[in-house]
């Protein structure tokens, strides 16, 4: 009796633990993790088999897994820093337990592993995003003239901005897009707000904290950018309209711009056909007496 009720509570236990899984999400760090003889699999495509057939089976137990991104370099670095042994499976668990804590993590729900690893991907590089433009933000220091802290003081505008762009956007799901040129590379951040039956479209927390920081960094550098902002909502075509980012102001485009920014590819400048059933509107004028005064001092 004692043996069953062990094993029961076994059972329980495993189920009440979350675990999390570190996956090598292409084919370059697959090859990097292939050094470390303790790493068993030869190709790819099979280790991922492998790896959503476990996944599968704790879904299917009513265990709880967060999938993260595992990064081979990363995982080198903390072995380095921590003296353990790269070769140990046990090390691959630590690394993994600290991704858990620190990095970007999506939860697994039984779905086939190949539709989850974009979503992975795509987490990974808004939290990078997010660290990059907050470290830039804050080093920009307080304003000389005013003693104003110039990353927080355009965060704060930034959120007001995008309120605006939201407030004034028609009903539909809204789909928006932040990009801010600049050494060394452009920042891109993506926001995605549906209306609900109310008609109130309520971002998610953690793409609305990444797209306004972005916003911010290119307002405080007065760096060149832009912001779109794509609304579809059913029985009607889908409304595009935006700004351009300048001298830490955002212009509106007319719809002739909007329409010219849609149509061009931006690696080689050649036209693009525009999409049918897409309509192109000149963008409403965010400006307000916050902007205007806020903007001249740095």
């Amino acid at each position: 009796m004692a043996h069953t009720d062990h094993q029961t509570m076994r059972r329980v236990l495993r189920r009440e633990i979350a675990g999390t899984v570190g996956l090598l999400t292409d084919e370059h760090d697959f090859r990097a993790m292939r050094r470390y003889r303790s790493f068993t699999f030869d190709d790819h495509t099979t280790y991922l088999r492998q790896m959503e057939a476990v996944l599968k089976t704790r879904a299917a137990q009513g265990s709880h897994t967060a999938l993260a991104l595992f990064d081979p370099d990363e995982y080198a670095e903390f072995c380095t820093a921590t003296g353990i042994d790269p070769e140990a499976p046990a090390s691959r668990g630590r690394f993994t337990a600290e991704l858990a804590a620190l990095g970007p993590t999506i939860p697994y729900e039984g779905e086939p592993l190949t539709a989850r690893l974009p979503a992975l991907v795509g987490e990974a590089v808004r939290q990078a995003t997010w660290e990059y433009a907050t470290t830039l933000l804050t080093r920009l220091g307080p304003c000389a003239t005013c003693g104003e802290d110039i990353g927080r003081a355009a965060f704060i505008r930034a959120s007001a901005l995008l309120a605006r762009v939201l407030e004034t956007a028609p009903p539909g799901a809204r789909h928006l897009v932040c990009s801010v040129a600049g050494p060394p590379e452009t920042l891109v951040a993506v926001l995605h707000a549906d209306a609900d039956a109310h008609g109130t479209a309520e971002p998610d927390q953690a793409e609305a904290l990444e797209f306004t920081s972005v916003l911010a960094l290119g307002l405080a550098t007065r760096s060149p950018g832009g912001l779109v902002i794509r609304v579809s909502a059913p029985d009607r075509p889908d409304r595009v309209h935006g700004w351009r980012l300048r001298a830490g102001h955002l212009q509106p485009l007319t719809a002739s711009e909007v329409f010219d920014a849609y149509c061009t590819d931006i690696d080689t400048g050649d036209l693009i056909a525009p999409e049918s059933g897409v309509d192109y509107r000149a963008a409403p004028d965010l400006t307000d007496d916050d902007q205007e005064d806020r903007g001249h001092h740095h």
